[in-house]
């Protein structure tokens, strides 16, 4: 017999309700994971399309967070001139300034004394919504405004251009406005591809060499206090090349601080000056060139004054006598220089200073000036120029004259740019090679007998010429106390390489130099310093066994009695 027992009702529906709760649960635990998978999935897109569309909210942002905002200014051996750094500004809401104004003015004047009081105060109540108080501040200095605890005190972190060399090379580098825009010296020159994001990258080197700079400047700031000149100029330049190794203008300014009042022009590019006797070598070159001075031999009238044109053209160290060409020179007469030109005549003068870029601003990336060309060229003008006087060029134009009378007698525009081998342009040809040569040696004639004998520096067979010029008077006319003194030195001459030009504006004698401010007593020994600190780093080695051939040249000389003594304070 079979029994059957069928389970209790109330226990098949529990169990149904069971599977159900169960079925229930699970649908909705996989909408919740579904809708968690949606929410993971749009975040990702979102994220995946602002990396790929978005733009960045600043220049700070996306590739100029591993490319600096402006490229770096180095000199030619990789030191830094000028870069871009993330400094501290320290700026103002005037609106938000909870504090008293007036003691939160004295506060910021005592942390910031480049300011009084008053001009924060200013500052304070201006109606605008956010000022700079300084820019480029010091941590220490943001630190001590953050303690003020002033709720309308901003403080924040921002690209800045630094001159780590501060002073240095200023009218070469120039500097930045507010907007970052170079707007003097090469940061204005290379401003385009400074900023340009496939470039600024990669470091600008300059021509510059920073421990030549740093010599020549010394030296010139030196002997500008010394002689209390109102200002001073100088240069080396690569005779080969063009290449301004170092590039000096005083007063000079701070490029990381630059002010309303900054002294910003560069006398070695915007300076014109009548550059006096540092002309005659070009002259002499040029009738060597022409066949007007057949032979050194030649000699001319120096007996007495040369009149013409309504006045006379004397010599400081007058011969009173008959002077050949490295006599002429060696004694810097003007009398016999002046005949020489007149014999020249206007049109060759004229071709000559054209040829060497006289008429024109000099060629260089730089800040530049035309020069004062004359307007009428008379008989007195063809003659007055052949010494420097009645035409004004910038220090840079005598510079790269000197290295065409040098080189070979190509010349070629400066630049402030490092040339790769091979790469300096071809210039032009203004002298002849066979009388670049000649002029080699009359420059170290002038050196070791004439009037340049305070620019020697033991070993290095430095050849140049002085030059004295009277500046022009308030009313008009030639001063006779004021002068403009220059020297314009070549070393070594006997492998002529490098151009050394120094300048100083109206220097006053002292006792040392008896008074006299010519550009022997004052000029000269500047060029002597600045070469014996600087050619060992140039590659020039000292050697008191090499030196050119100038015997034959002082076997033309004729020596009076105390010559040696009286040449000393001639121009």
């Amino acid at each position: 017999m079979i029994v059957v027992v069928a389970p209790p009702l109330n226990q098949q529906r529990a169990d149904g309700g069971r599977h159900t709760l169960v079925n229930i649960a699970h649908y909705r635990l996989m909408v919740l994971m579904l809708l968690f998978a949606a929410g993971v999935t749009v975040i990702l897109a979102r994220l995946m399309l602002l990396a790929v569309a978005a733009e960045p909210r600043s220049a700070i942002a996306a590739e100029a967070a591993l490319v600096p905002l402006r490229g770096d200014l180095v000199d030619r051996n990789g030191a830094p001139l000028a870069r871009t750094i993330d400094a501290w500004s320290i700026a103002v809401r005037p609106d938000k300034v909870i504090g008293d104004k007036k003691q939160l003015a004295e506060q910021l004047a005592a942390l910031m004394p480049d300011h009084d009081a008053a001009y924060y105060y200013t500052q304070l109540n201006l109606d605008r919504g956010f000022v700079y108080l300084r820019r480029r501040a010091l941590p220490e200095l943001v630190q001590a405004v953050n303690a003020l605890g002033e709720p309308g005190i901003a403080l924040g972190r921002e690209p800045e251009r630094l001159y780590p060399q501060s002073a240095m090379a200023a009218h070469a580098l120039g500097y930045l406005d507010m907007d970052g825009r170079g707007v003097r010296g090469m940061e204005k020159f290379l401003n385009a591809r400074l900023v340009d994001p496939a470039e600024r990258g990669r470091p600008v080197a300059l021509s510059l060499d920073l421990r030549v700079q740093a010599a020549l400047e010394s030296e010139l700031a030196n002997a500008m206090a010394v002689f209390q000149a109102r200002g001073a100029g100088g240069i080396v330049l690569d005779s080969d090349t063009g290449e301004v190794i170092a590039m000096t203008s005083l007063p000079t300014f701070n490029p990381n601080h630059v002010t309303a009042n900054t002294g910003q022009m560069n006398t070695v590019t915007q300076g014109v000056y009548e550059l006096g006797s540092a002309f005659k070598p070009l002259t002499m070159a040029a009738a060597l060139d022409t066949g007007v001075v057949p032979s050194l031999s030649k000699r001319y009238d120096a007996t007495q004054p040369l009149a013409v044109g309504g006045f006379r053209i004397r010599d400081d160290h007058a011969q009173k006598r008959w002077l050949n060409i490295p006599e002429t020179l060696v004694h810097s007469s003007n009398i016999a220089t002046a005949r020489i030109a007149d014999e020249m005549g206007q049109s060759r003068m004229e071709k000559l200073f054209r040829s060497l870029h006289f008429d024109a601003a000099p060629d260089i990336q730089l800040e530049k000036s035309r020069t004062i060309w004359p307007h009428y060229w008379g008989r007195t003008t063809t003659m007055t120029t052949a010494y420097g006087h009645g035409i004004a060029v910038t220090p840079l134009h005598l510079a790269s004259a000197y290295a065409a009378l040098v080189n070979g007698g190509i010349w070629r525009p400066a630049t402030m740019l490092k040339l790769k081998p091979g790469q300096a342009p071809a210039g032009s040809r203004v002298f002849s090679e066979a009388t670049s040569a000649k002029m080699r040696g009359l420059l170290r004639l002038v050196v070791t007998d004439g009037t340049g004998r305070k620019a020697e520096a033991p070993g290095f067979r430095v050849g140049g010429k002085t030059g004295t010029a009277e500046t022009v008077g308030a009313g008009g006319g030639y001063s006779k106390k004021v002068n403009v003194s220059t020297f314009a030195a070549v070393f070594p001459m006997d492998r002529p390489r490098y151009v050394v030009i120094a300048m100083l504006d109206s220097p006053k004698g002292t006792k040392e130099t008896f008074g006299f401010t010519s550009a022997a007593w004052t000029a000269a020994p500047v060029v002597s310093r600045v070469i014996s600190r600087t050619g060992p780093l140039l590659g020039v080695i000292p050697d008191a066994n090499a030196d050119i051939d100038i015997a034959g040249l002082r076997g033309l000389l004729w020596h009076a009695p105390g010559d040696a003594k009286k040449l000393a304070n001639v121009e």
